[in-house]
């Protein structure tokens, strides 16, 4: 276990968050992608902090409050280490993905989660999916009005397009937009970046290991947990296609002497200065591979045959099954 700490940071947006370039995407911690032990999780979370691996990012969707209540659990005698990130508005309605953006629900899923998380202020709230009932200037004023009664220091918005970040943005700043971004998939968050960088707002990206398949662990469609087995990336022609690209990340990684995820996550964070990424993890020996992403500097002429090789629209399947991604991107 390593137990360097590190002191790498870049700030969101033009708020004064500053975070480690890695954080720690909390979702599997509540069982997404297969039993999860609380125990281990609250020691993980120690240990990302111990690391200086501030990032936590969350979401009131994730265990229908477990991974709030869990965190809560782990910072409450560190809440000054956390930069503390949660989203609300991506619901599920009779078992299926649903949005809610209504400027009444955004107060009562604030202060659901302040007390789940058992905290005074959240420092990074996002709209977690768009709304399309719901003009985006209503939901962010609500928001807005969340920083104005000190329950809310930054704003946030996920999965949204250009437009939808320029309209949120006219109403009140917004400091960081998430979005998936991997050498597996990159058209949307190229776009999405065009425009928070223009804005000054920081990118954060998620599932920046495509999921677990760059990392090379997954050979084969019967190693897959149930969630991952309904993307439309692990399936059928689509998984081959996909394990091939992989190959190109594994070939620079055996060159390198590390590991095809510290190279997937390296070549995130070349992406720019503005850009972080939360790759999400249940196990110590996994953050510690992530966090050690740091030490890898990719050269120029590396990154440009990775971009060669796996360049924006290469990956085969969607991003998401069809009634999560017709929630996603909006």
């Amino acid at each position: 276990m390593d137990t360097t700490r590190i002191t790498a940071r870049r700030t969101l947006g033009h708020s004064d968050l500053a975070v480690c370039p890695v954080g720690l995407g909390c979702m599997s911690l509540s069982g997404i992608y297969g039993d999860a032990d609380d125990a281990l999780s609250e020691a993980l979370i120690h240990h990302a902090l111990d690391r200086g691996a501030n990032h936590l990012d969350s979401s009131d969707v994730y265990g229908l409050g477990h991974n709030e209540t869990l965190i809560g659990r782990a910072i409450r005698t560190r809440r000054h280490e956390v930069v503390l990130a949660t989203k609300f508005g991506n619901i599920r309605r009779n078992g299926e993905p649903a949005v809610d953006g209504r400027p009444e629900y955004v107060q009562q899923a604030c202060d659901a989660s302040l007390q789940r998380l058992g905290v005074e202020m959240i420092d990074l709230y996002y709209q977690h999916r768009m709304d399309p009932s719901v003009p985006v200037e209503d939901t962010v004023g609500a928001m807005a009005r969340l920083v104005d009664q000190g329950k809310v220091r930054y704003l946030g918005l996920s999965e949204a397009r250009p437009e939808t970040i320029r309209r949120a943005h006219a109403i009140h700043p917004i400091t960081a937009v998430q979005t998936e971004l991997s050498l597996l998939y990159q058209v949307e968050a190229d776009e999405t970046r065009a425009t928070t960088r223009a804005l000054g707002i920081s990118f954060v990206a998620y599932s920046p290991l495509g999921r677990g398949l760059l990392t090379g662990a997954i050979t084969s469609p019967g190693e897959l947990d149930e969630r991952r087995a309904v993307h439309p990336r692990f399936q059928g022609d689509n998984f081959v296609h996909n394990r091939a690209l992989v190959a190109h990340i594994e070939a620079l990684a055996t060159a390198k002497g590390c590991t095809p995820s510290q190279v997937a996550l390296a070549w995130v964070l070349a992406q720019g200065d503005d850009v972080v990424t939360i790759p999400g993890t249940r196990y110590l020996a996994r953050l510690d591979e992530n966090l050690g992403a740091l030490d890898i500097k990719l050269t120029i002429t590396e990154l440009a045959a990775l971009n060669a090789a796996i360049p924006p629209g290469a990956a085969a399947g969607n991003r998401y099954p069809p009634a999560a991604l017709a929630v996603a991107y909006r």
